[in-house]
């Protein structure tokens, strides 16, 4: 089942449930959605993006999310940084199981074998082959650091 199949079961089970909270996560979810359709319209897409672009959507949505719950905790607002964690929670059930430490460290190996990167030069190819085959699964923020020092020592 693709991603807005899951998404939009999702939605009608929420409002069986009358589960507000959930049901707001899931429709901002889904505008998310139809706005990027709406701007690959515009590039000439006319289906609609794929499951990669939603993953893609789905993990800076929770980026937002973490950002934003820690500016609330900053500011003393707990209440609202815990709205925050719990929309985070309801995203992350669409995104695959994040990669382990291990699995992201041989990844990384992997990656760079398989684009022959040899320098720092060629990180933005490492970054992108990472990016087309694990969205979604690991923080590429923090995996950014990672691929450096391992081509900085190659």
């Amino acid at each position: 089942m693709d991603l807005r199949t899951r998404i939009t079961s999702s939605i009608k089970q929420a409002m069986r449930d009358k589960d507000s909270a959930r049901l707001s996560t899931l429709r901002l979810i889904n505008a998310a959605i139809k706005d990027r359709d709406i701007a690959a319209r515009g590039e000439g897409v006319e289906d609609g993006v794929g499951d990669d672009e939603v993953l893609g959507i789905l993990g800076k949505m929770v980026k937002q999310r973490k950002d934003t719950a820690k500016t609330y905790e900053e500011a003393g607002r707990l209440d609202l940084a815990e709205r925050e964690l719990s929309e985070i929670t309801i995203i992350e059930e669409f995104l695959p199981r994040k990669l382990s430490d291990d699995e992201v460290v041989s990844a990384i190996d992997t990656a760079v074998s398989e684009t022959g990167a040899s320098s720092i030069r060629d990180m933005g190819r490492v970054m992108g082959a990472l990016k087309a085959k694990y969205t979604g699964q690991m923080d590429f923020g923090a995996v950014g650091p990672m691929v450096k020092d391992r081509l900085a020592n190659a």
